[in-house]
Parts: C-alpha cells; sequence; structure tokens
C-alpha cells in the first residue's frame, strides 16, 4: 500500500519544496555572515565607550564583598522552632550574617553562633535590597544599630 501512495506522488512535496529554497538560500549569502571574529570579546569597557553606570551607582561584585547581613526584627522560626540564643535567650531582634556559605546569627547582647539549618539561597529570598555598603564590620554594625 505504501508503495501505491510514493508511486503517486508526482515531484516534490511543498516540504521539500521549502527546504530546496532555503538551501539555495544558505548558498547565496556571503562566507563573512556568521563567520567568527578575530578579535576577543572582553569584558573590559574600551576608551571609546562610556560605563553604563555612574560611579555613584555601581556595587561590588559578589567576589568583593566578605558577606552581607541584615536585620531580623521578629522571632526566627526555624523547621517549626523558635531559635534563641544559646547564651542569653533572647529570641528575636537578631541580624543575621551571610558568609562564605554559612549563616550566622547575631543577638542584640553581641553573642553570635552559627545556624546550619540556614543556607545562602535562604538567606538570598529573605534579604531585601543592599542599601549601603561597609568597609568593615563594625561600620556595619553601627549602621544596623547594634
Amino acid at each position: 500500500m505504501f508503495h501505491r501512495i510514493r508511486r503517486r506522488a508526482k515531484g516534490p512535496t511543498e516540504v521539500e519544496r521549502q527546504l530546496a529554497e532555503l538551501v539555495a538560500r544558505h548558498h547565496q549569502m556571503p562566507p563573512w555572515i556568521g563567520a567568527p571574529t578575530d578579535t576577543p570579546q572582553s569584558d573590559e569597557p574600551t576608551a571609546a565607550a562610556p560605563d553604563f553606570l555612574p560611579p555613584e551607582l555601581r556595587v561590588p561584585s559578589h567576589d568583593q564583598v566578605e558577606g552581607k547581613m541584615m536585620p531580623w526584627k521578629q522571632p526566627l522560626v526555624i523547621d517549626g522552632e523558635m531559635t534563641a540564643c544559646a547564651e542569653c535567650g533572647a529570641y528575636r531582634d537578631w541580624l543575621i550574617l551571610s558568609t562564605r556559605d554559612q549563616i550566622w546569627l547575631r543577638c542584640r547582647a553581641g553573642h553570635q553562633q552559627r545556624e546550619p539549618r540556614l543556607d545562602t539561597a535562604w538567606y538570598n529570598r529573605n534579604s531585601g535590597p543592599a542599601d549601603a555598603t561597609h568597609e568593615t564590620f563594625e561600620d556595619c554594625l553601627r549602621h544596623l544599630g547594634h
């Protein structure tokens, strides 16, 4: 039965005609279109092209920042359990620090404890945009009122 259908078909089908047309167009294109350039692409801005952002709006990249921190005023509940400071028992008004793929909690009294149940992804989901950058850890603590 399939042999009969093939024998009845006279000439190329519409799809075959379109494919032949595309191949013919491809062979008519100049050879330099789509060819790789010899000059390597660089991320560095050239002298002729100005930077996208003015200096006052630039922020350090992730590899230039030692860590990030954010305030967490309400109680911190992880896996259904309220987290408390191991030394003084405080359970609210935390500073949450993210550094070297670790999360640290700092209470108002200045006690710090590592929180292994939290990770950098959790921090990124729950933190807002950074409102300032600081040279030292103490400057950041002062900025956040601790």
